[in-house]
């Protein structure tokens, strides 16, 4: 492997030099090998198994900033979504409203007592009368906090004779508040008021 050394110094000098070379080739290996840990469990740490229905997903984690605006909109949707869709049974009127009041403040409780008192829901009890929300748009500012935010959807309530589709603006604020089980975007809604609420289409049965 080596030429045949002249004198002892220069075998020294042999030596040391194959040595100096595998310490640094052992030193880059290190590296490289921390490197590349380093990054497979910067990568593992991204994903997230998730159990549902005996079957094991996977999710990767995000920064929320990155999803900001769809778990916004999805939040009011969903709000909307529960409190406009009703039908005529006092267990489900009583299970949506109850989903949707965790989503949002004081001021939609509000709102649903004065539609209690006014016999709302009794009416599409005794009517039997099926309302349901489809959601047009959602437009939310994220420029500064709380969020502000205006919803845009029409009602269909289904009558025994009739068909009624109603256009519905509302606006409010979203504030950020931790996820939890009842409210698993992290939002509340405040201040929420409604805008426009009127017939737009009237189609016999």
């Amino acid at each position: 492997m080596f030429t045949k050394p002249k004198n002892i110094d220069t075998a020294f000098r042999q030596v040391r030099l194959f040595t100096l070379v595998i310490i640094i080739g052992c030193l880059f290996f290190s590296g490289f090998t921390l490197y590349q840990s380093q990054q497979l469990t910067a990568a593992l740490q991204q994903k997230v198994y998730i159990l549902a229905n005996g079957k094991v997903l996977e999710a990767l984690l995000t920064d929320r900033r990155e999803n900001l605006s769809v778990e916004a909109k999805d939040h009011i949707s969903t709000f909307h979504r529960y409190f406009f869709s009703l039908d005529p049974d006092e267990k489900v009127i009583s299970s949506n409203t109850t989903k949707a009041l965790y989503l949002a403040d004081a001021s939609a409780k509000r709102q649903y007592d004065n539609l209690r008192e006014s016999n709302y829901y009794s009416n599409i009890i005794a009517g039997n009368i099926s309302q349901e929300i489809q959601t047009d748009s959602v437009q939310v500012d994220l420029g500064q906090t709380p969020y502000y935010f205006r919803y845009y959807g029409k009602q269909v309530l289904t009558r025994t004779g009739s068909i009624v589709t109603r256009q519905l603006i509302t606006e409010g604020y979203l504030r950020t508040v931790s996820r939890s089980g009842h409210n698993p975007h992290g939002f509340l809604i405040e201040n929420w008021t409604t805008l426009e609420n009127y017939d737009i289409q009237i189609q016999t049965r």
